[in-house]
């Protein structure tokens, strides 16, 4: 359990800032900045129409767009590695990114989703957990192919690999040169024999 933690908050946090990283992209071009911008020039003495605060804070949002969206590439890429699975990690990010960009959209632009929105994303959640589980049955299939790959010996240097059975080539070598020796040793025999004069057999 202390392994999975760590990639799924990772993949968590980089679809919360995913999430967040849309709301100041938005903000960055709506009308909505423009009437904070006015409220906050009000608040310091200013003309509520004035441009310059109303550009600082849009390049205040534009700032921490590039900022959270790169922070949510890091915390992904940090999940990736992390996880045994990519698809665990997409699932996880992709489910998170969808509930928060829902619920920041709620309570910041008052934007109300229709009950088919809710559908939609309910279904590509599934959608992907079902990929997931596909794949995760897909790679649990190859490790145990895997591991039926391996060689078995016995006591006479034989080994049996799918069903079936050889003997070690380094064992046979050995058998053959030992008969080698054996037929050089009766060739010395006849020549000595032959050089004392004792008979042939």
């Amino acid at each position: 359990m202390s392994y999975k933690a760590p990639w799924l908050a990772l993949a968590v946090a980089s679809g919360a800032c995913a999430a967040i990283n849309g709301v100041f992209a938005k903000l960055t071009t709506t009308h909505l900045t423009t009437s904070w911008s006015s409220a906050i020039s009000t608040s310091l003495h200013l003309s509520a129409s004035n441009k310059f605060i109303e550009f600082l804070i849009r390049g205040l949002f534009f700032l921490l767009n590039l900022a959270f969206n790169a922070l949510m590439w890091a915390l992904f890429t940090s999940a990736l590695t992390r996880a045994s699975s990519t698809t665990r990690v997409s699932i996880v990010n992709t489910s998170s990114n969808f509930l928060l960009t829902a619920l920041l959209g709620l309570i910041i632009f008052s934007e109300k989703l229709p009950g088919l929105w809710w559908v939609g994303a309910a279904l590509l959640v599934a959608g992907c957990v079902v990929i997931g589980a596909r794949k995760e049955e897909e790679v649990e299939g190859k490790g145990a192919k895997g591991d039926g790959d391996g060689v078995r010996l016995d006591d006479n240097g034989a080994g049996e690999r799918d069903g079936e059975r050889y003997r070690d080539e380094e064992g046979d070598g050995e058998g053959e040169g030992e008969e080698e020796e054996v037929v050089n040793d009766d060739i010395l025999d006849l020549d000595r024999e032959s050089i004392e004069g004792k008979p042939v057999k």
